[in-house]
C-alpha cells in the first residue's frame, strides 16, 4: 500500500510531462497548424476530404480542437489541482474501488474544462467570422486582443476569482463539503465537476489570454500554466495577483499607444 502511495505523484508528473512533450512535439511538426487555427482545406491529407465529404471540414476541425484542448488541460490545469486529488486519493485508500473513484474525480474535472473548450472556441469562432465580414475590425483586431488583454487584467482584482481561488486553495475542506462517500461513484465525479468549476472561475480570463497571444504556444502555455500554479498551490501566490493584474492592463494599455502612434 505504501509503495502505491508513493508512485502517485511520480506518475501524475510522468502524466503531466507526456502532456507537455506531446504539444511540444505537436507544435514542432508539420501539423502544429492543428493546434492553431487553420484552413483545413489547404492542410495535407485532410484538405481533400474536407472538400470532397460534406461537413467533414466541421467534424475534423472539432476532433483535432477536442484533442488540442485536453492535451493542453492535461498539461497545463492537471498540476493546478494536484493538491486535491493527492487529498482525496489519501481519503479514500481504503476504498477497494479507488482507482475508479479517482479516474471519475478526474473525468469530471476534464468535463467541465472541456465545456469551457467549447464555449471558448465557439465565442473565438464567431469573433472571427465577426472580423471576416467586417473591413473594419478586420484591419484593427489588435482591438480584440487589447480587450481581452484588459478583461483578463481587470479579473485578477475581482471578488469571485478571488473566492474561487480560496475553494481551490483548501482542498481538503472542499472534500469534506463536497463528498460524503455515501454514493462513493457519483460524488465522486460530481467532486471533479464542481472543482473543475470553481478552477475555471479561477482561470478563465487568463486561459483566453492564449486566444489573444495564440492558441497553441507552449511557450505561453507553460508561463500561463506556471502562474495559475502558483496562484492556487503556493504561499506566495496570493501576492502575485495584483502585480499580474496591473501588468496586464499596462501590457494592454502598451498595445493601445502603440497602434494609435502609427494611426
Amino acid at each position: 500500500m505504501l509503495a502505491r502511495s508513493r508512485l502517485f505523484a511520480p506518475l501524475f508528473v510522468a502524466l503531466t510531462g507526456s502532456a507537455w512533450i506531446a504539444l511540444w512535439i505537436w507544435d514542432a511538426g508539420p501539423y502544429a497548424r492543428f493546434l492553431h487555427h487553420a484552413s483545413w482545406t489547404e492542410l495535407p491529407l485532410v484538405g481533400p476530404i474536407c472538400r470532397e465529404v460534406p461537413g467533414a471540414s466541421l467534424t475534423i476541425a472539432a476532433l483535432l480542437h477536442s484533442v488540442a484542448w485536453l492535451l493542453m488541460i492535461a498539461a497545463m490545469m492537471l498540476p493546478t489541482a494536484f493538491p486535491l486529488f493527492d487529498t482525496f486519493r489519501r481519503m479514500t485508500v481504503a476504498h477497494s474501488n479507488r482507482r475508479t473513484l479517482m479516474a471519475l474525480l478526474i473525468v469530471g474535472y476534464a468535463t467541465m474544462w472541456a465545456l469551457f473548450g467549447v464555449l471558448a472556441h465557439g465565442f473565438d469562432a464567431a469573433l472571427h467570422l465577426v472580423a471576416d465580414q467586417s473591413a473594419s475590425l478586420l484591419a484593427n483586431g489588435w482591438l480584440i486582443g487589447a480587450a481581452i488583454v484588459a478583461l483578463a487584467g481587470l479579473y485578477q482584482f475581482s471578488s469571485l476569482k478571488h473566492r474561487c481561488l480560496d475553494k481551490c486553495r483548501s482542498p481538503l475542506m472542499f472534500i469534506t463539503e463536497h463528498w460524503r462517500g455515501r454514493s462513493a461513484r457519483r460524488e465522486s465525479f460530481a467532486l471533479g465537476i464542481s472543482h473543475g468549476a470553481f478552477c475555471i472561475g479561477c482561470c478563465w480570463a487568463l486561459m483566453l489570454l492564449m486566444f489573444a497571444v495564440g492558441t497553441g504556444s507552449v511557450g505561453w502555455m507553460l508561463a500561463l500554466g506556471a502562474i495559475m500554479s502558483a496562484e492556487k498551490n503556493f504561499s506566495w501566490g496570493r501576492s502575485i495577483g495584483k502585480p499580474l493584474g496591473i501588468a496586464l492592463l499596462v501590457w494592454s494599455a502598451w498595445i493601445v499607444l502603440q497602434h494609435a502612434r502609427i494611426a
